[in-house]
C-alpha cells in the first residue's frame, strides 16, 4: 500500500469527487478517502442535477474536463431546459437523474482515472510541518503524506441530525460524522462556523395518488449536459407531479411547533434562505394559504419519491399527520422522515482564488465547508481546488477563472471577497455577464483553457473546432444567401411576421424575434450537412447561430464591458500594503481590507463595506 502521494483528497461526495478526478488527470498522484466507496458524490438531497444557474456550472464543469455532466447523462430519467421563454442568458439545464445509477457511474469513472487511489476511512488529523500541510491521519491511525490536502467533507464534519426532539450524531441519515479536524483547524486560528440544511421525508409511489396531481413530463425533443457528441437514450423517461399544501396541512405542521429544532432554540447554524423548511415557509409566508411541492422520482426501477418544498425537522409522526393532508397523499406511506443536519464550515474569506487556505499552505478547501449550498456549486469548486492544487506543486501558474469567464469564477469570487452569512447558492442574478455566461457556450468560453493545462482532452478540443467551423459556416451561409421572395414572404406569414417588399439575405430573416432559425434553415433546405455533424452537434450549431444573430447586440455590449471591469483585476496590490495608512479610506473599508488582502484593485471594488470613494484613494496610491 502506497502511503505517499502529491495530492489527498478528503471525501468521496460531488467536490471530493470532481477533485480527485482532475488532479489525477492532470497526473498527479492522487488518494481519495472516503467512509463509503459505495456512495460516491451521493445525492443526499434531491435526485437532480441543474437547474436555474446551476445547469450552467454544470455545462462549465464538462466543458473544463470533469464528469459532472457524462455522469448525469448516464443516470438521467428527465431532461428540462427551463426558462425558455425568457432570453437565452437564462436557459438552464435540469436533469432528474436515477440515484444509485448515478452513484454507480461516478465509481465507474473515479476507477477508470489513472494515477488515482482509494482508501475507505476517516480523517481526524492533519500532518502539519513548518507551518504546510504534508498529509493526513485516519482513524485507523495511519499517516498518508502529500504535497497537497483538498478537504471536502461536506456535512460529516461534526454533523449533527435533527427530527423534532431528537437528536443524533451523523452527517447523513445512518451514516456517523467525522471529528477532530475543526478542532485542529481552530487551534491553528482558522475561523469555524455552524450552518444548517435540511432534507424531505421520502416517500413511496405506490401510495400516491398521481391522478390527483398535475404531471410534469421531460423535453421531448433529447438534449444532454455533456459536450461529448456520444448518444444518449431519451426512451423510457419518468414524469415529475406536481401538488400544494393547504391551511389543513399547515395546522397539522404548527402542532409541531413546540418541538422544533428551529424554533425553540436547538440549531445553532444559518439555513438556506433561499430553500426553507416548509414550517419555515408557513410562518414566514403566513398569508400563504398554500405551497408548490414538487414530486420527484428516485430512480427508473424504484417507487421511492423526493417531495421537493417539504424539508422539515419536525417530529416525524407530525411530518406523517401532515403530509397526509395534501392532495393526492391522503394514504401516504413513508420510507423515512425529513431532518435538518448542522455541520461545521469555514467561513471561504480565509481562501485565496484558488481555493487554498491563506493560513496553512498546501490546504484547500472545496464544497459544503465553505458554506455553500447544491450538488454543482460542490462539484466546481473540487474541481478548481483538484486543478490547483497540482499546479502548485510542479510550479505552473494559478488557474483562476473570472467573472466574465465563468459561473463558477462568480461563485468562487463571491465567495472568497464577500464571504457568507448563509449558505451560497448560484442563480443568474448573481453574473454581471449573463449574456457571456450562457449554457450554449460553456465549451467556446473554457474548453480552450482546459485544453491549455491539460485537462480537457484532444477530443473534445477536435469537437470544439467542429463545431466553431460548423457556426462559422452555417453564418457565412446566411449571409451570403439570398431569399426567394415569393418562398419567403409564404413562410413569414406563417410565422406572423411581416412579408418583405424586397430581397435581401437570409441572415436578415433570421434576425426577426418571430422566426425561428431551425424551421427556417429546415423549410429552406439550409440545415448543417448531417453527413459532417451528428444530431447533437447539429442542434448545438444552429442554436448558437440564432443567439448570436439576435443577440448580436447585447453581446457586444456585455463585452466591451466585461473588457473595462476586467482593467481593474489587472491592477494589483501588495500583499503586505498597510491600508491603515489610508486615512481618507473609511474605518470599515480599512478593517475589511486588512483582513481580507484582496490581490487585485477589482476584488477589493467587491468586498461589502468598500465603497467607490475607496477605491479611488487605492487608484489614485497606485498612480491610476
Amino acid at each position: 500500500m502506497e502511503k505517499i502521494y502529491d495530492v489527498i483528497v478528503v471525501g468521496g461526495g460531488h467536490a471530493g469527487c470532481e477533485a480527485a478526478a482532475a488532479a489525477a488527470n492532470l497526473g498527479s498522484r492522487t488518494l481519495l478517502i472516503t467512509m463509503d466507496m459505495t456512495k460516491f458524490a451521493q445525492m443526499s438531497c434531491n435526485p437532480a442535477m441543474g437547474g436555474i444557474a446551476k445547469g450552467q456550472i454544470v455545462r462549465e464543469i464538462d466543458a473544463l474536463g470533469g464528469y459532472s455532466g457524462i455522469v448525469t447523462d448516464r443516470s438521467m430519467i428527465q431532461f428540462r431546459l427551463l426558462n425558455r421563454s425568457k432570453g437565452p442568458a437564462m436557459w438552464s439545464p435540469r436533469a432528474q437523474c436515477d440515484r444509485a445509477v448515478f452513484t454507480l457511474e461516478w465509481r465507474k469513472v473515479l476507477e477508470s482515472v489513472p494515477n488515482l487511489d482509494f482508501w475507505q476511512d476517516k480523517v481526524n488529523r492533519l500532518i502539519i510541518e513548518d507551518g504546510a500541510v504534508r498529509g493526513v491521519e485516519t482513524t485507523m491511525g495511519i499517516p498518508f503524506h502529500a504535497n497537497a490536502v483538498i478537504l471536502t467533507a461536506g456535512t460529516f464534519i461534526n454533523g449533527l441530525m435533527h427530527i423534532g426532539d431528537v437528536k443524533m450524531k451523523g452527517g447523513r441519515i445512518g451514516e456517523p460524522p467525522s471529528g477532530g479536524i475543526s478542532e485542529q483547524l481552530a487551534e491553528l486560528g482558522f475561523e469555524v462556523g455552524r450552518m444548517k440544511t435540511g432534507t424531505p421525508a421520502r416517500i413511496d409511489g405506490r401510495s400516491i395518488d398521481f391522478s390527483l396531481m398535475d404531471e410534469q413530463p421531460g423535453d421531448q425533443e433529447g438534449r444532454k449536459f455533456s459536450f461529448l457528441d456520444d448518444t444518449q437514450d431519451y426512451s423510457d423517461h419518468r414524469s415529475c407531479y406536481i401538488t400544494h399544501t393547504n391551511p389543513d396541512v399547515h395546522k397539522e405542521l404548527e402542532k409541531g411547533f413546540a418541538s422544533s429544532p428551529l424554533f425553540n432554540g436547538s440549531i445553532d447554524g444559518v439555513g438556506p434562505r433561499y430553500c426553507p423548511s416548509i414550517e419555515d415557509k408557513i410562518v414566514t409566508f403566513s398569508e400563504k394559504q398554500q405551497h408548490q411541492l414538487f414530486l420527484e422520482p428516485e430512480g427508473r426501477h424504484t417507487v421511492e419519491y423526493y417531495i421537493n418544498g417539504f424539508s422539515s425537522s419536525l417530529p416525524w409522526d407530525v411530518q406523517f399527520d401532515a403530509l397526509r393532508k395534501v392532495r393526492g397523499l391522503e394514504n401516504v406511506k413513508v420510507f423515512r422522515p425529513g431532518y435538518a443536519i448542522e455541520y461545521d464550515y469555514y467561513p471561504p474569506t480565509q481562501l485565496k482564488h484558488t481555493l487554498e487556505t491563506k493560513n496553512l499552505e498546501n490546504l484547500y478547501f472545496a464544497g459544503q465547508v465553505n458554506g455553500t449550498t447544491g450538488y454543482e456549486e460542490a462539484a466546481a469548486q473540487g474541481m478548481m481546488a483538484g486543478i490547483n492544487a497540482h499546479l502548485h506543486q510542479i510550479f505552473r501558474d494559478k488557474f483562476v477563472l473570472g467573472r466574465d469567464q465563468a459561473y463558477i469564477g462568480v461563485l468562487i469570487d463571491d465567495l472568497v471577497t464577500k464571504g457568507v452569512d448563509e449558505p451560497y447558492r448560484m442563480f443568474t442574478s448573481r453574473a454581471e455577464y449573463r449574456i457571456l455566461l450562457r449554457q450554449d457556450n460553456a465549451d467556446e468560453r473554457l474548453t480552450p483553457l482546459s485544453y491549455e493545462i491539460g485537462l480537457a482532452g484532444k477530443e473534445r478540443m477536435e469537437l470544439l473546432q467542429k463545431k466553431r467551423a460548423g457556426i462559422q459556416a452555417l453564418k457565412k451561409r446566411l449571409e451570403s444567401t439570398s431569399v426567394d421572395l415569393a418562398a419567403i414572404n409564404a413562410f413569414l406569414e406563417k410565422s406572423g411576421t411581416t412579408p418583405l417588399k424586397e430581397k435581401t439575405k437570409f441572415i436578415n430573416v433570421a434576425k426577426r424575434p418571430q422566426i425561428d432559425l431551425q424551421q427556417l434553415l429546415y423549410t429552406f433546405n439550409m440545415e448543417p450537412d448531417a453527413e459532417l455533424y451528428s444530431d447533437n452537434l447539429r442542434k448545438e450549431i444552429m442554436e448558437a447561430v440564432e443567439i448570436s444573430i439576435k443577440y448580436e447586440g447585447y453581446i457586444s455590449r456585455e463585452k466591451l464591458m466585461a473588457e473595462k471591469i476586467s482593467r481593474l483585476e489587472k491592477i494589483k496590490l501588495g500583499s503586505n500594503l498597510d491600508y491603515n495608512r489610508f486615512k481618507s479610506i473609511s474605518t470599515e473599508a480599512r478593517q475589511k481590507l486588512s483582513r481580507l488582502r484582496p490581490e487585485t484593485i477589482g476584488q477589493a471594488s467587491r468586498i461589502s463595506g468598500v465603497s467607490p470613494s475607496d477605491i479611488s484613494v487605492l487608484l489614485v496610491y497606485m498612480g491610476r
